[in-house]
């Protein structure tokens, strides 16, 4: 049973006990190594030198073992939730945690009734039922207790041995001076503060539960009898409750040994708190400030390396006088222990745990002080010391009184003195040997120093961040800043001197061995000396001298670049000189080191030991400059408190004195993190290691979180937005009106205001904003990868990705207004500014942001190939990108093309755009988004996989309308036959009984109004392609322009001419690319495939009788209909052509495949594009025949207001389709009716705009006036039709244009009001007519009304 091994295990006392503590691979402390070594092959010749072996190998070795003890304390504190078993308080986590049984009513009997035996506490009566489950299971529960009373068991082991060696080497040691004897003075008192924090930190564990449970089970299990440690071990616990009585009896003997220490350190601490000293003196520079020319600090080289030791001092002296509370009474003691318990609050004692420093005083020193005031009060001894020592209790009383509540107002301005004082001093010291790195080595002492400093100050800061002081009288707390910027700075300073001393340890190394190499010559003259040779010294010591003496003059020799290469092991000369000072400050060896430094020092030099104490030092400096440069600059104890660390972070790092270059220090910290894990709990490596990896995500979350804040800080109105050079309309408008009222708006500012002395805060807060974003890329892009365990986080990669980020969030933000879309022109002026910032950080970021940012864009506008210039043989996925094109096409889609929301949207003809009665989802109006500016805007943000995406939707919209199209030419199929019957025959009775048997009317009609919206809008678009195509790339567009007039006329066209053809159409070449466009849908949806598509004509012409045409009404501004009928003849012209196009090609391939070669047949394939066309100008004349036909026959009372749109309608049918001539519908109507229409219109018109005075070529009446019919008679183009104002074609346009403006501005007002408002216009009394094919000369009415053939004099010309 575990209990036979207990019991073997307490029998051994030698140090294979410790065997667990000591066989885990750590790295080992500073002077471990060399202890270990010794203690193995150190010299025997000498009794004495192997007495000192035998007790100083074991103190090093305790002092380790106590880091074990103490780490199996925590991890049990842990488990148990933290427990107060003083109070008895427990969590319910304490009974749930698997260490103790779940019956509270028992187990905290047993440990409230300790040191009773649990046989006499009758604990049926606590409770029956948890008793006899205990009697159940007491083996599995006395399983659960055996890792920790084998803990109870150690610390009993421990303090046995410890108190021995610490009694042990308090008597036989003759010097324990920092300045003598420092080596072995540091080993005694580790293991001696080792010792105290141990018996402290076990007051924190239920040590009584512990082993009154495990016995009441091994009770339970034995038949009655105690475990045989037991009575030991209560014993133990009872010494040691508290712990500190047990301490102050254990350390009594040792007490003036500790107080002599505790006394000689007391300069040195007082020099560390004396800042205005450290300053003024150069403690911490590496010139004297007062002689700036002495380069070197050589005036007080071993002060400043004992500031390296403070931290240790520190601790000394708060544990040194709690337990050796008699010391206190010494007269030089009472300012050394002031000072230190002024600076403090908590007492650590392991990790993160600590005690409250000014409470256990109070408790425990306060009344040995008093006792001793009553025994000198008493007059137990002489007269004179009795007062003596009376004033000093005395005083030590008042200043124990009082140090609390100084301590708490003081201690924080203190430290935060200090701090301030570390981060000037450490960056001088980094500037200063960034730029002279050969001053390194010599002052590397000095970097130790103030590392050391650095790393108490921090750990300081965070060690009292929210201590409460509950026992003081005023309930007060030290109130710890989580603003201060200063330990941002501390961890910055302290993380580039680490990296100064890594990157130049080379340097360090040569300056060391060449120092060691000196000193070889100065030991053998100081050996030398009458005063050594009188000394006569005995064989093991000479011996001793000559082994130091021959590991120094064999030290390799630094020279030029071999240093790196140089690998020195220095542990025999560290081991050699060891075992000197041992010998020589024994108590039994007859020759100790007064002797020898009184043989030495009298010649005018360093003593031997001073010499040999410094070639120890610098050993170091070769082969343990790493565990040096990890002792005193590694910040691992700041895991314990890394909550608090990324509080203090996020609260300091983007503050007003926060500097972006600190979080690199930040960050780096946390590599050192997994050095804290205990190797005797292995579970702690993987729990530190994932709180590290989260400490670093979480930084790096609040680093980028800051980094996007100070991007999106420039990229606002109030940021980069607030200096534009260019401001839009409304914002222009706004800022115009505000300038012109007596109060302005607030937040609303007047044009140059940053100009002025009390406006200039908004231009230093971007130049701040500026400065901090480019400091931050370059710091992160300079940053070397934090490595922590197996995750390495590159700093320069998460930038990258975070940028991107907030680009593509920010690109998404752009789009979206709270209803509605932004509109595209101020998209891309916001992207502008946006990319603006990027490049600006880009130049400080040693990689491509812009492939980036290129990357976003083609994911947010692509959603698939082009489906005519690039062609896979693999489908190409999207991976889900696109959504930004697919809001802004739906959108488009929804709100232009198909008025969803029923606002009104209507072509604006004049203006070239669509326009809305309402704003769009209380946005903007139809034409803030889709006028030519914003259409090219929109081409340039999203590019041609964007416009694409819009056409593919286009293309469904009007494919699904396309159908519908189809399945009424096939239901009505008898009804359009009969009436193109009737149109052949001229029977009227028979057309309009056609007319009303064709179904569904309205609705086609308005199918046919959306499809003319959406290639309208489509029209557009491609345009707007066109213009930006032509800006930015003109050989392109001109190959293309240049290629669509090459292309070869055969139907079907092969697909290479097919998939140029629709190129070209998609860039707006030709001016058939509507027709096209429909063609090539209705090649891919496979319609039109029987022939009644060639009634489509016929269907078209049926909407004369619609009832669409009652709430027609023509506006002028807009040169078109208010319900969008004049989109219905842009979707008649383009769908009769498209339907033309597919049917001619389905002929041409029947009959190819008839004949089963095209030999004798290709000469018709060339001019089937021809006949094709002539098809489409044949149909739509049908169409205009039939149309003209059916207004002129309704002629009537009724249906009169109805005539007027339709007369309208078709003249602009005439005029936007490239397949009619103007004089088609001459020929069904006389243009005097047309040209008095318009006359009507435009004139009204003119009236009601009265006061502004129009220009020939704005003014419509004036150009109905003076654009003469004639003038165009001598184009010999077949279809006389443009799209622009060309006065070349008029053979006296300049004198005609010339004299009708001159006599408009003569007569005015007085011409326009005596115009007629009906009836023909003047013209010429003849004219020459110039039909289409097979059209004939003709008079109409009292005059020969003849070809109205000018271009633009229907409602479409009035722009």
């Amino acid at each position: 049973m575990t209990h036979v091994s207990f019991k073997t295990k307490e029998v051994d006392s030698s140090m294979s006990r410790w065997s667990e503590y000591l066989s885990v691979e750590e790295p080992p402390p500073s002077a471990l190594v060399s202890w270990r070594n010794m203690g193995v092959d150190g010299p025997q010749g000498s009794s004495t030198g192997g007495q000192k072996h035998l007790q100083m190998e074991p103190v090093i070795q305790l002092s380790k073992v106590a880091e074990g003890l103490l780490a199996k304390m925590y991890r049990l504190n842990s488990i148990l939730d933290y427990p107060d078993p003083n109070t008895h308080t427990y969590s319910d986590a304490f009974w749930k945690a698997g260490v103790f049984p779940n019956f509270p009513k028992i187990c905290v009997t047993l440990s409230k009734k300790f040191p009773e035996h649990p046989n006499k506490l009758q604990l049926e009566r606590v409770d029956k039922f948890a008793l006899d489950a205990l009697n159940e299971n007491a083996e599995g529960y006395m399983h659960n207790l055996e890792q920790w009373i084998m803990l109870l068991l150690d610390l009993l082991a421990f303090r046995e041995q410890a108190l021995r060696l610490i009694l042990d080497l308090s008597s036989t040691v003759i010097t324990l001076m920092p300045h003598q004897n420092s080596l072995i003075l540091h080993a005694f008192m580790d293991l001696f503060c080792s010792f105290v924090r141990i018996n402290l930190f076990s007051d924190k564990i239920p040590r009584k539960m512990i082993l009154q449970v495990y016995n009441i089970l091994h009770i339970m299990l034995k038949g009655g009898r105690d475990c045989e440690f037991y009575h030991r071990l209560v014993q133990f616990v009872d010494s040691y409750d508290p712990p500190i009585k047990g301490l102050h009896e254990d350390l009594n003997f040792v007490s003036p040994r500790i107080g002599e220490v505790l006394e000689a350190v007391g300069p040195i601490i007082f020099l560390s708190t004396d800042t205005k000293k450290l300053r003024n003196e150069g403690f911490l520079s590496p010139f004297h400030p007062r002689y700036p020319d002495i380069l070197t600090n050589s005036a007080h080289p071993m002060r400043a390396q004992d500031l390296a030791n403070v931290t240790s001092y520190r601790e000394w002296i708060l544990l040194g006088y709690l337990v050796c509370p008699d010391e206190l009474l010494r007269v030089t003691s009472i300012d050394v222990a002031m000072v230190v318990l002024k600076e403090n609050l908590v007492l650590p004692l392991f990790r993160d745990e600590y005690i409250l420093l000014h409470e256990n005083y109070q408790l425990y020193v306060l009344p040995k002080v008093l006792e001793s005031k009553r025994m000198a009060k008493s007059g137990r001894t002489k007269q004179k010391e009795s007062d003596l020592e009376y004033n000093v209790a005395k005083q030590v009383e008042k200043m124990l009184m009082e140090v609390h509540e100084q301590a708490l107002v003081s201690c924080d301005a203190m430290h935060r003195e200090r701090r301030i004082l570390l981060k000037q001093e450490i960056g001088r010291m980094v500037l200063f040997f960034t730029d002279q790195p050969s001053l390194l080595a010599p002052n590397i002492q000095m970097v130790f120093s103030a590392l050391a400093l650095a790393q108490f100050e921090v750990v300081w800061y965070f060690q009292h961040v929210g201590i409460a002081s509950s026992k003081s009288t005023r309930g007060k707390t030290v109130d710890i800043d989580a603003t201060d910027p200063t330990i941002g700075f501390l961890l910055d300073g302290v993380g580039k001197l680490c990296c100064l001393v890594h990157k130049y340890i080379a340097a360090i190394k040569g300056y060391a061995l060449s120092y060691l190499s000196a000193c070889a010559g100065r030991i053998r003259f100081l050996l030398g000396t009458p005063g050594m040779v009188a000394l006569d010294l005995d064989a093991t010591l000479k011996g001793l001298f000559q082994q130091v003496l021959h590991c120094l003059e064999n030290i390799p020799k630094p020279q030029g670049e071999s240093v790196p290469a140089i690998t020195c092991d220095l542990t025999d000369l560290r081991k050699h000189w060891l075992s000197i000072l041992m010998i020589v400050t024994s108590s039994r060896s007859s020759i100790n080191i007064r002797h020898l430094e009184k043989a030495t020092v009298s010649t005018g030099k360093e003593g031997l030991v001073s010499e040999g104490n410094a070639a120890y030092n610098w050993s170091r400096c070769v082969d343990e400059l790493e565990s040096q440069l990890s002792k005193h600059g590694s910040l691992k104890k700041l895991y314990f408190y890394h909550q608090h660390l990324t509080t203090v972070f996020r609260n300091t790092m983007f503050g007003p004195e926060g500097r972006p270059q600190h979080c690199c220090a930040w960050l780096g910290a946390a590599c050192s993190f997994p050095e804290c894990a205990s190797a005797i709990i292995p579970e702690e490596v993987n729990k530190i290691g994932r709180d590290s990896i989260s400490y670093v995500e979480s930084l790096i979350e609040s680093i980028m979180g800051g980094l996007e804040g100070l991007i999106n800080i420039l990229d606002s109105e109030g940021g980069f937005g607030s200096l534009e050079m260019q401001l839009s309309p409304e914002q222009a408008a706004l800022r115009l009106n505000n300038t012109t009222r007596a109060k302005a708006i607030s937040g609303l500012l007047i044009p140059g205001h940053e100009s002025y002395p009390d406006n200039s805060s908004s231009v230093k807060m971007l130049e701040a904003a500026m400065q901090r974003l480019t400091s931050l890329c370059s710091v992160l892009n300079d940053m070397e990868p934090i490595c922590v365990l197996n995750h390495v986080f590159v700093l320069r990669e998460y930038m990258r990705d975070c940028i991107i980020g907030n680009f593509r969030r920010r690109f998404h933000s752009m789009i979206r207004t709270d209803n509605c879309i932004q509109r595209p022109s101020i998209i891309e002026s916001l992207l502008r500014r946006h990319l603006g910032i990027i490049h600006l950080a880009e130049q400080h970021i040693s990689m491509d942001l812009t492939e980036g940012i290129r990357e976003v864009l083609l994911a947010e506008s692509f959603t698939g190939p082009f489906p005519n210039l690039q062609i896979f043989e693999t489908q190409v996925g999207t991976q889900g990108g696109g959504s930004a094109i697919e809001i802004i096409c739906n959108w488009y889609i929804e709100n232009i093309v198909k008025d969803a929301s029923h606002i009104g949207v209507v072509f604006d003809a004049t203006q070239n755009c669509f326009r809305s009665s309402q704003p769009i989802g209380g946005g903007c109006l139809a034409e803030a988004f889709t006028d030519k500016r914003e259409l090219k805007a929109l081409v340039r943000l999203f590019g041609g996989y964007g416009i694409d995406k819009m056409d593919k939707m286009l293309r469904e919209h009007t494919s699904a309308l396309l159908n519908c199209i189809d399945s009424a030419l096939r239901s009505n199929n008898d009804a359009l036959e009969g009436l193109a019957g009737s149109v052949n025959s001229g029977d009227r009775i028979e057309r309009d009984a056609n007319l009303k048997q064709i179904i569904d009317i309205e609705t086609l009609a308005d199918l046919c109004i959306q499809a003319g919206q959406a290639i309208t809008f489509r029209r557009l678009l491609v345009e707007a392609v066109g213009v930006v195509l032509e800006e930015k790339v003109p050989l392109i567009y001109s190959l293309l322009k240049g290629l669509a007039l090459q292309l070869p006329d055969e139907v079907p066209d092969r697909n290479e001419i097919i998939r140029l053809r629709r190129v070209a159409s998609s860039v707006g070449v030709g001016d058939k690319h509507d027709a096209e466009w429909v063609h090539s849908i209705l090649a891919e949806s496979g319609s039109a495939k029987d022939n009644s598509w060639i009634l489509l004509p016929y269907l078209c012409a049926a909407f004369m009788v619609s009832n669409m045409w009652s709430g027609a009404v023509y506006d002028v501004n807009i040169g078109g209909f208010r319900n969008n009928l004049h989109c219905l003849a842009r979707s008649v012209s383009a769908v009769v052509g498209g339907s033309e196009y597919t049917r001619v090609e389905r002929e041409q391939r029947r009959n190819s495949l008839s004949n089963g070669h095209t030999d004798e047949f290709q000469e018709p394939e060339l001019l089937s594009r021809v006949s094709a066309e002539a098809n489409i100008k044949s149909a739509m004349q049908i169409y205009v025949k039939l149309s003209a036909g059916i207004v002129l026959d309704s002629w009537n009372d009724t249906s009169r207001p109805h005539i007027v749109p339709k007369l309208i309608f078709l003249d602009q049918l005439c005029e936007l389709s490239p397949y009619l001539p103007r004089s088609t519908l001459e020929v069904h109507i006389p243009y005097t009716i047309l040209r008095s229409i318009y006359h009507q219109l435009y004139g009204a018109s003119v009236m009601a705009s009265e006061p502004m005075e129009q220009s020939p070529r704005q003014s419509p009446l004036i150009s109905l006036a003076h654009a003469s019919p004639s003038a165009r008679q001598n184009r010999s183009d077949t279809t006389p039709r443009s799209h622009t104002f060309e006065p070349g074609y008029y053979s006296s346009s300049g004198s005609q244009h010339d004299e009708g403006y001159d006599a408009d501005k003569r007569a005015g007002e007085k011409q326009l009001r005596s115009m007629r408002r009906s009836g023909p216009l003047d013209f010429s009394a003849s004219r020459k007519v110039k039909f289409v094919e097979g059209s004939s000369s003709a008079s109409h009415g009292s005059g020969s009304l003849q070809k109205f053939a000018v271009s633009r004099s229907g409602p479409l010309s009035y722009k």
